[in-house]
């Protein structure tokens, strides 16, 4: 099935630039295996980036200063607990980088419920300015309405998302802000399975959702 909603373009050359939080990058990264626009989207934003860099003029610095630059790169890049490569078939429904970070595949996951006909995965980051968790919704279940106070980006893995006029399937990602209110549904056919980001908590129109949300974590 063809991709037909990609990643903005601010979000796609906050990526090339590494300027995203880890949980939205964990996300466009994920998106890129899927979609090969994007891809090349992404490649063109790398190139732009190198060839920016390789025009800007060279300013010199201490000695001291280049040793702690250094440092700092050597220490930001060292994972204390590398991950292990998973093992997966080539119908696997969670693409890499993400099956990465949940060590499997969809049938292999250890899922907690949110709700009644919602289960969820909260997933690890070490930079905390967004949360990402993996959400699987039962067919046909529709969200409560609410409203955003960020940014929440949505990759579609399995199934299908329902958002007004708008139906997202596998690769497809949805991006919502402050100004977006509404009330997705999972589609027909099998559960929708989604990876979800956001960087600040939703606001629920129901007073019940209201209640339950720091349980939700949401």
């Amino acid at each position: 099935m063809t991709i037909r909603f990609h990643i903005s373009n601010d979000v796609l050359l906050g990526y090339s630039a590494g300027t995203l939080d880890e949980a939205s990058s964990l996300l466009v990264a994920t998106h890129l295996a899927l979609c090969p626009h994007c891809r090349a989207r992404s490649s063109s934003a790398d190139s732009l980036g190198g060839y920016l860099l390789d025009s800007l003029e060279t300013t010199p610095v201490s000695p001291t200063l280049m040793a702690s630059i250094s440092s700092q790169i050597r220490s930001d890049v060292t994972d204390p607990e590398p991950r292990q490569p998973s093992r997966f078939s080539a119908n696997a429904v969670i693409p890499d980088p993400l099956r990465s970070y949940l060590g499997g595949d969809l049938d292999g996951l250890q899922w907690k419920w949110l709700a009644p006909r919602v289960q969820q995965i909260a997933i690890d980051t070490r930079d905390k300015r967004s949360r990402a968790r993996l959400l699987r919704f039962q067919k046909g279940l529709t969200v409560p309405s609410h409203g955003h106070n960020g940014r929440e980006l949505t990759l579609v893995l399995a199934g299908s998302l329902c958002d007004r006029d708008t139906i997202l399937y596998r690769g497809d990602v949805a991006e919502t802000d402050e100004r977006t209110e509404h009330q997705p549904f999972a589609g027909p056919g099998e559960d929708c399975v989604c990876l979800a980001v956001t960087d600040a908590p939703l606001r629920f129109k129901s007073r019940l959702a209201r209640l339950l949300q720091p349980l939700f974590g949401i």
